[in-house]
């Protein structure tokens, strides 16, 4: 009877190694489930030489290695989400999963994500699993993914698994173009404004200045202190781009350190509007991870784990940790929840509801749902709030400007005449 090499989690999350002796790959699997632990990896164990002739035959199937295109920095969100779906796709069609790989990797441009499947391709063929080969590619599959496939391979159900996480991918995909594409309006107002404004400061407040020192003209109040405005912005114009440049660069040298970036991070959550955006954002995003995760068999203290790290903010990622900690101490996820204060009464309802119920993963589902439903109505109000106020803003500015400018010209007018 074949021996089995296995590594699994108990409930507990402590890791678990040992061999098995079973009929095959899924009644060894059955039977280590049976014992209640969750398999991460699985291999039958085999004589030295029978590895060698498979490998063998490995390396000559996969014949002389292509040349990897030199890339930097990590794949892109919209290109990891089209690859998901597109490998769930060929994965529900049937074809195997080294095939399906070369596919997408032939057809993929060349950069991070191209190089990062042939690395996949090569690991794959040399007898890695998909979830193995994955893991060493950090630059295009993050621990969430990861563990997903690892918990599709465990469980025979890698393309059930390949289309949660392509459903997964698109609509955090979706959520994050709402919350960009509603700071790109009035951002690019502000910068053009910015220009439009720090152009007449510096080449025609000084003319103007010209004009009124040749006449002798008494200056009005107005008129001097948006003279000593242009003044300053002519003298010191290179601060213009320094000043946001090392304030955003201070900003994030204090968010390499975890107090500082704590404290960073509750400020945000405090900003009236905004705030609530980043706050709700976050929780319909974490909430999707989890149920995903949930759904996929992956141990809710694993789920919990990746659900912190993807975040993206320090006040969820500590709440997530005591989360983890009461969990372990015997707590249900609801009782924690309740005490970060992260969420209202109403997700934590839910998540109770789920608890009792065993139904976690689609009350996570619905909370993800009606918080990206409530994200897309305060980024309309945010985008419907900002039209007024910058109106209003740019108004005065040039109301400023224009009344500092023509009051010295209506003295000199009145008295030439």
């Amino acid at each position: 009877m074949p021996s089995y090499k296995y590594e699994a989690m108990d409930n507990t999350g402590l890791e678990i190694k040992d061999t098995i002796d079973a009929g095959s790959e899924q009644e060894a699997q059955s039977r280590i489930r049976e014992k209640g632990f969750f398999v991460t990896k699985i291999t039958e164990q085999a004589k030295g030489k029978k590895k060698d002739k498979e490998k063998t035959k490995a390396d000559a199937r996969s014949g002389p290695r292509k040349k990897r295109a030199f890339a930097f920095g990590k794949v892109k969100a919209k290109q990891l989400c089209t690859f998901t779906r597109q490998l769930s796709t060929l994965q529900d069609a049937g074809l195997p999963i080294l095939r399906s790989l070369r596919i997408l990797e032939t057809q993929a441009k060349p950069g991070p994500l191209k190089n990062s499947l042939m690395g996949v391709i090569e690991d794959v063929e040399s007898g890695n699993t998909l979830s193995e080969a994955m893991a060493k590619q950090p630059k295009a599959f993050d621990n969430l993914y990861v563990n997903m496939v690892k918990a599709g391979e465990a469980g025979g159900a890698l393309e059930v698994i390949l289309q949660r996480l392509a459903e997964f991918k698109e609509k955090s995909q979706s959520l994050k173009r709402k919350v960009q594409g509603a700071m790109i309006y009035p951002a690019a107002v502000l910068l053009v404004a910015g220009v439009i404004v720090g152009g007449i400061m510096y080449f025609i407040i000084p003319k103007f200045k010209e004009i009124f020192e040749g006449f002798g003209v008494t200056l009005p109040g107005i008129t001097e202190l948006l003279i000593k405005m242009s003044d300053s912005v002519v003298k010191y114009w290179y601060l213009i781009p320094t000043v946001p440049l090392g304030f955003y660069l201070l900003i994030m040298i204090i968010k390499k350190n975890k107090t500082g970036a704590y404290i960073m991070d509750r400020i945000a959550l405090k900003i009236p509007l905004l705030g609530a955006i980043l706050s709700k954002s976050t929780v319909a995003r974490t909430a999707r991870t989890l149920g995903t995760l949930i759904a996929s068999g992956v141990p809710i203290l694993e789920a919990l784990a990746i659900a912190r790290d993807t975040a993206g903010n320090e006040v969820f990622r500590k709440a997530f940790e005591h989360i983890q900690n009461s969990i372990r101490e015997g707590e249900t996820m609801a009782v924690p929840l309740k005490e970060t204060r992260i969420t209202d009464d109403l997700v934590v309802n839910m998540v109770d509801v789920g608890e009792e119920t065993g139904a976690l993963d689609n009350m996570l589902y619905k909370v993800a749902d009606v918080y990206e439903e409530e994200v897309s109505v305060l980024i309309e109000g945010l985008v419907n709030l900002l039209e007024p106020i910058m109106t209003v803003v740019l108004g005065i500015i040039v109301g400023f400007i224009v009344i500092a400018l023509f009051l010295p010209l209506v003295k000199l007018l009145n008295e030439l005449s």
